[in-house]
């Protein structure tokens, strides 16, 4: 199985992971030569990865890719996968599903799991259909279903797979990045010299290959990592290299694609989780005291505003499912109404329904004169959202785009710069 949470083992490296369980090698592990195989394999399917990484330092792209691999190293017959696509790039998904295809003409069995209604007309043979736990269709043939038939047997309504967004009219500049380096946890080059400013009223997408350097961005924005060059500014202050608490008070709010160690404290309640950047300030604090009866209060507010699907509001947060964890991250951060906000694949792992609301959220926030930087790599996500579009290749912008053209974004996130591009430079066959 391939686990929508990863289980893996943070401090080893990625072949040790692989590795990890199997009896073979016995007493002697030549780990160099595991290397090797390691390496191989994931050129071979298209899954590349440094096999002599530690877990803890890729990103969360990169730990899903090895996950697959422990699968295929396996060569297991019967497979079952989660959300196995949640963090891949197109180019990505659509080098699996040729493995997939190739394992099931090679007599194997896989149960394909996933919210991305595209993704399942196209790889599976027969389709079952869950809602709240229940069944509401079984052995669908593929041929000829519509995605707003599998939308509504998913939600048990119409759902609207792209809204209607009001004229863009962007304000002052809330966010501008100037000229900012920094390093990823290998202490290698992540952010190479980016610039870019983000107004207020308006949503700028990010795109690109996972491991480009999105994350690391990410943290240097919200005070999570430090840059060794660059400024960041936030309406005009600046926050780089200082404490996250600065920015939160400044009114950032953060999304982070990690939602389970990063996101949210796990064995905290939903109240805990909901209240972490609140609980200084009246009403939830009374002095030096917590009043935890309005805390309870504003939690099951947002329970139900955010269609939290849990027992009560005491619930610890590690007991959630994947797609209501990240409703409680969304609650708390938007019900702050944040000045400026990043949000790091804010609909990975919810279904077509909860995508919706999540998108109808952004864009009250951006209507309601909030910055946002979406960092996502669905593409159909960032072009129904954003106002304009940045593409980002190893730590580098590579230019704007504010027409939505899908080849001038596939060459960007390629490696070819928007201005050899409109030079006639760049292959485009491929993309």
């Amino acid at each position: 199985m391939v686990h929508q949470h990863f289980m893996l083992v943070p401090t080893q490296t990625v072949t040790e992971n692989i590795l990890l369980g199997l009896d073979r090698p016995r007493f002697l592990m030549k780990l160099a030569e595991y290397d090797e195989v390691v390496a191989d394999l994931g050129e071979r399917y298209g899954l590349k990865v440094d096999p002599r990484a530690k877990i803890w330092q890729l990103s969360v792209g990169e730990q899903q890719r090895v996950e697959i691999l422990k699968m295929l190293y396996r060569g297991a017959e019967v497979l079952i996968m989660d959300e196995p696509t949640a963090v891949l790039a197109p180019q990505e998904i659509y080098s699996l599903f040729e493995t997939l295809r190739a394992m099931v003409a090679q007599g194997k069995s896989i149960i394909f799991i996933s919210h991305k209604l595209q993704e399942v007309t196209e790889i599976a043979d027969r389709i079952t259909v869950l809602r709240k736990g229940r069944v509401t269709a079984s052995d669908l043939k593929v041929e000829g279903i519509k995605r707003e038939e599998l939308a509504s047997l998913m939600v048990g309504r119409e759902v609207l797979f792209r809204l209607e967004r009001q004229e863009c009219h962007p304000g002052k500049i809330v966010l501008s990045v100037e000229d900012v380096h920094a390093e990823n946890d290998k202490g290698l080059p992540a952010l190479q010299g980016v610039s870019f400013d983000i107004r207020a009223g308006e949503i700028v997408g990010l795109a690109g290959v996972a491991g480009n350097g999105q994350r690391e961005l990410a943290q240097v924005i919200s005070g999570l990592r430090r840059c060794t060059r660059g400024r960041v500014l936030l309406n005009g202050e600046p926050i780089e290299n200082q404490s996250p608490l600065l920015g939160i008070q400044r009114g950032l709010a953060h999304i982070p694609e990690d939602r389970t160690h990063v996101g949210t404290a796990p064995n905290l309640s939903v109240t805990d989780n909901v209240i972490m950047k609140k609980y200084r300030q009246p009403p939830f604090a009374r002095g030096v005291m917590l009043d935890m009866r309005v805390a309870e209060e504003f939690a099951t507010q947002l329970k139900a505003a955010y269609d939290i699907i849990v027992p009560t509001v005491e619930t610890p947060v590690r007991m959630l499912s994947g797609g209501n964890l990240q409703r409680v991250i969304l609650a708390r951060e938007i019900s702050g109404q944040p000045l400026f906000m990043i949000a790091m694949q804010p609909t990975r792992g919810l279904d077509v329904g909860a995508i919706e609301g999540v998108h109808r959220l952004l864009l009250a926030q951006r209507d309601a004169g909030a910055a946002i930087l979406l960092v996502s790599e669905e593409l159909e996500e960032l072009l129904s959202l954003s106002d304009r579009i940045l593409v980002i290749y190893e730590g580098k912008i590579m230019g704007e785009v504010q027409d939505g053209d899908l080849t001038t974004i596939g060459l960007m996130m390629m490696g070819t710069s928007l201005e050899d591009i409109r030079n006639g430079k760049g292959d485009s066959s491929h993309v």
